[in-house]
């Protein structure tokens, strides 16, 4: 099973380009995700993560990601190789996002302090753009 959930930071906001085979959207970003526990005295250290969308999924994350935001991403882990100009291999690995959700609350998306995470709204490959309230939110 590959499967992975990531809740972080956006370090940039995305990037858009078109694939040249058949024109179809890809974003990518990068997450700062904060691990869980930091040593006694130092500050919590932060793994940046590649994330790469595409089609519907890129198209929302283009659209409403924007550098600073919390965003909560799930998807899959992959790896890929190749060569660049000079023929060294080159080795990659990124999370391919197949959900992307808003995780800041909306006072803090508004400029306020909250340290409540909800998960507004949302988008995967095999949805059309949707919007949940947090009445609709089962906890």
């Amino acid at each position: 099973m590959n499967k992975v959930i990531l809740m972080g930071r956006l370090t940039r906001d995305p990037e858009v380009r078109y694939t040249q085979t058949n024109n179809t959207l890809v974003a990518s970003f990068s997450l700062a995700v904060n691990r869980r526990f930091a040593k006694a005295g130092e500050e919590r250290q932060a793994d940046f993560i590649n994330v790469v969308a595409w089609s519907k999924t890129g198209e929302f994350c283009s659209k409403y990601f924007k550098k600073g935001q919390q965003v909560g991403v799930i998807g899959r882990i992959q790896t890929r190789t190749w060569e660049d100009e000079n023929n060294q291999k080159r080795y990659v690995t990124e999370v391919i996002a197949e959900e992307a959700y808003f995780a800041d609350s909306k006072r803090d998306s508004e400029g306020g302090a909250s340290f409540e995470n909800t998960f507004g709204s949302s988008i995967s490959e095999s949805s059309e753009f949707t919007t949940t309230s947090e009445d609709d939110l089962p906890f």
